[in-house]
């Protein structure tokens, strides 16, 4: 029977205490409270100077360190093109089951192209094709005659098509086929993402009797140092959150359509917002729900991810790939791998770490191969952590190719090699938004105003660029809306 957690107590795990904008008197012991714990008591309590780091680490980003790269952009946009698939397919076209194939308006069937037709559901209840060659064309039918069967009527009224070859009669003149190749634009938008911690020069200068220590290495009974500096790791967490959560401004009665009530925006300054990881490749990915990579047997485990594999060969096939998981799949993935030898069924692989299983564990990866492919896995602290994903349980992880890609930069007018996942931020000689900080008001050092009080600002204006997303496998625990 599978364990649980009892209920009370610290379980289930909470995300309170909640964070505080400011230092307040709560902070701080009262003098005369009345509770028995203030300084009225004649008896002196046994403190601890030093806060107690009950959840450890708490920042989340690095995910994109890991796999990508930053570079700077100088537009509101940045335009991409990916390139097309080489050969001539159709799926999902309407047989009559006679001779007749009902194509797509624009489609490039000519006259003397040979095809293969073919269903996984015919009428036979298993797959079949059938080779034909092409006869008379219109603009969008194509009259087709079997070799080796009178029509097709051993197919299903709905088939796919793809171009093999061509056969022509002695002495005749060449194709009437003019194919050009062409490519598919994709663009993405940065965002601004803002925040700001204050205090007031009375408060800079109140000491405290909790000694803080943050993970930005700020120390000292000051508890304006502790705020600060958790509020610049929270905003370089936003860095990388913003852009994988990102999404585009497009549903009707949303953002898209009532801009002019969030502040800053109006009909002339409208957000579009910006296409993060996860909607890329909810759009132009590959999306696989409800996986059980544990399985209940020794194989099936791992005839489940075989499917995976499968998917990625219709794609770029893309030999290296990082695993990011949460703490439920990365531990099937264990349970699968213990199910399997090394040898035909796989092993361990570090190519991506120069061979070295040292370095991959080092940086928290360990590695199999499977097939052609192999695949470094990780936990993805993100899906775990309880104030984010971890939270939500309906993402399990991602897969995401690792190297670079070849793609044409409009800019630049010639085909440059990326990251297949970066991200791009605005910066010029004039000013630099990668990550901006700054003090204003007449405290901590700033004489910019009157103000007594010291507030830090920090902006970033940035946008991730997903390139050839089909690459890329999203595993989620419930379907994707």
């Amino acid at each position: 029977m599978a364990g649980n957690f009892v209920t009370g107590g610290a379980f289930p795990a909470s995300t309170l205490p909640s964070q505080k904008q400011q230092a307040l008197s709560t902070n701080y012991l009262n003098f005369t409270d009345g509770s028995g714990n203030d300084f009225a008591q004649q008896y002196l309590p046994e403190i601890y100077e030093a806060e107690i780091e009950r959840y450890g680490n708490r920042t989340i980003s690095g995910f994109l360190r890991m796999v990508g790269a930053e570079m700077p952009l100088q537009s509101d946009q940045v335009v991409w093109s990916e390139q097309n698939r080489l050969h001539v397919s159709y799926q999902g076209v309407t047989s009559d089951q006679a001779t007749t194939l009902t194509l797509p308006s624009g489609h490039v069937i000519v006259p003397n192209m040979t095809l293969v037709v073919g269903d996984n559901t015919t009428v036979g209840g298993s797959p079949k094709t059938e080779k034909v060659i092409v006869g008379a064309v219109t603009d969008t039918t194509a009259v087709v005659y079997p070799y080796q069967a009178a029509d097709l009527s051993g197919l299903g009224t709905t088939v796919n098509v793809f171009v093999y070859g061509s056969e022509f009669a002695k002495g005749t003149v060449g194709s009437t086929a003019n194919i050009t190749p062409s490519f598919t634009q994709f663009s993405n938008s940065p965002i601004i993402i803002k925040d700001k911690y204050s205090i007031s020069g009375s408060d800079t200068a109140q000491i405290g009797w909790v000694e803080v220590a943050t993970e930005a290495g700020t120390s000292g009974f000051l508890w304006y140092l502790k705020a600060e500096g958790e509020t610049r790791l929270r905003f370089e967490d936003y860095l990388e959150m913003s852009v994988v959560e990102g999404e585009l401004a497009a549903a009707a009665g949303g953002f898209a359509t009532n801009q002019a009530l969030v502040p800053g925006f109006s009909a002339t300054i409208n957000g579009k917002g910006t296409e993060g990881l996860f909607a890329a490749i909810e759009d132009r990915g590959n999306v696989y729900t409800n996986a059980d990579f544990a399985g209940t047997g020794a194989t099936s485990g791992i005839a489940e991810f075989d499917v995976i594999l499968k998917q990625l060969d219709t794609q770029g096939a893309i030999e290296e790939n990082m695993l990011f998981l949460d703490r439920d799949t990365n531990l099937a993935f264990d349970d699968m791998l213990a199910n399997i030898s090394s040898g035909s069924n796989g092993g361990t692989a570090y190519g991506l770490f120069e061979n070295s299983e040292e370095m991959a564990l080092n940086l928290g990866f360990s590695g199999f191969r499977r097939g052609s492919y192999d695949f470094y896995k990780t936990d993805w602290k993100y899906l775990n952590d309880i104030s984010t994903r971890g939270g939500m349980d309906d993402i399990d992880g991602v897969l995401i190719p690792a190297g670079t890609s070849t793609v044409y930069d409009q800019i630049l007018g010639s085909n440059i090699r990326r990251p297949f996942l970066h991200v791009r931020y605005r910066a010029s000689q004039a000013d630099d938004r990668r990550m901006k900080s700054w003090i204003t008001g007449s405290v901590g050092g700033a004489a910019t105003s009157d103000l007594d009080a010291m507030e830090v600002h920090f902006l970033s204006e940035r946008c991730l660029c997903v390139q050839a997303a089909n690459n890329f496998v999203l595993f989620t625990s419930s379907p994707v809306v």
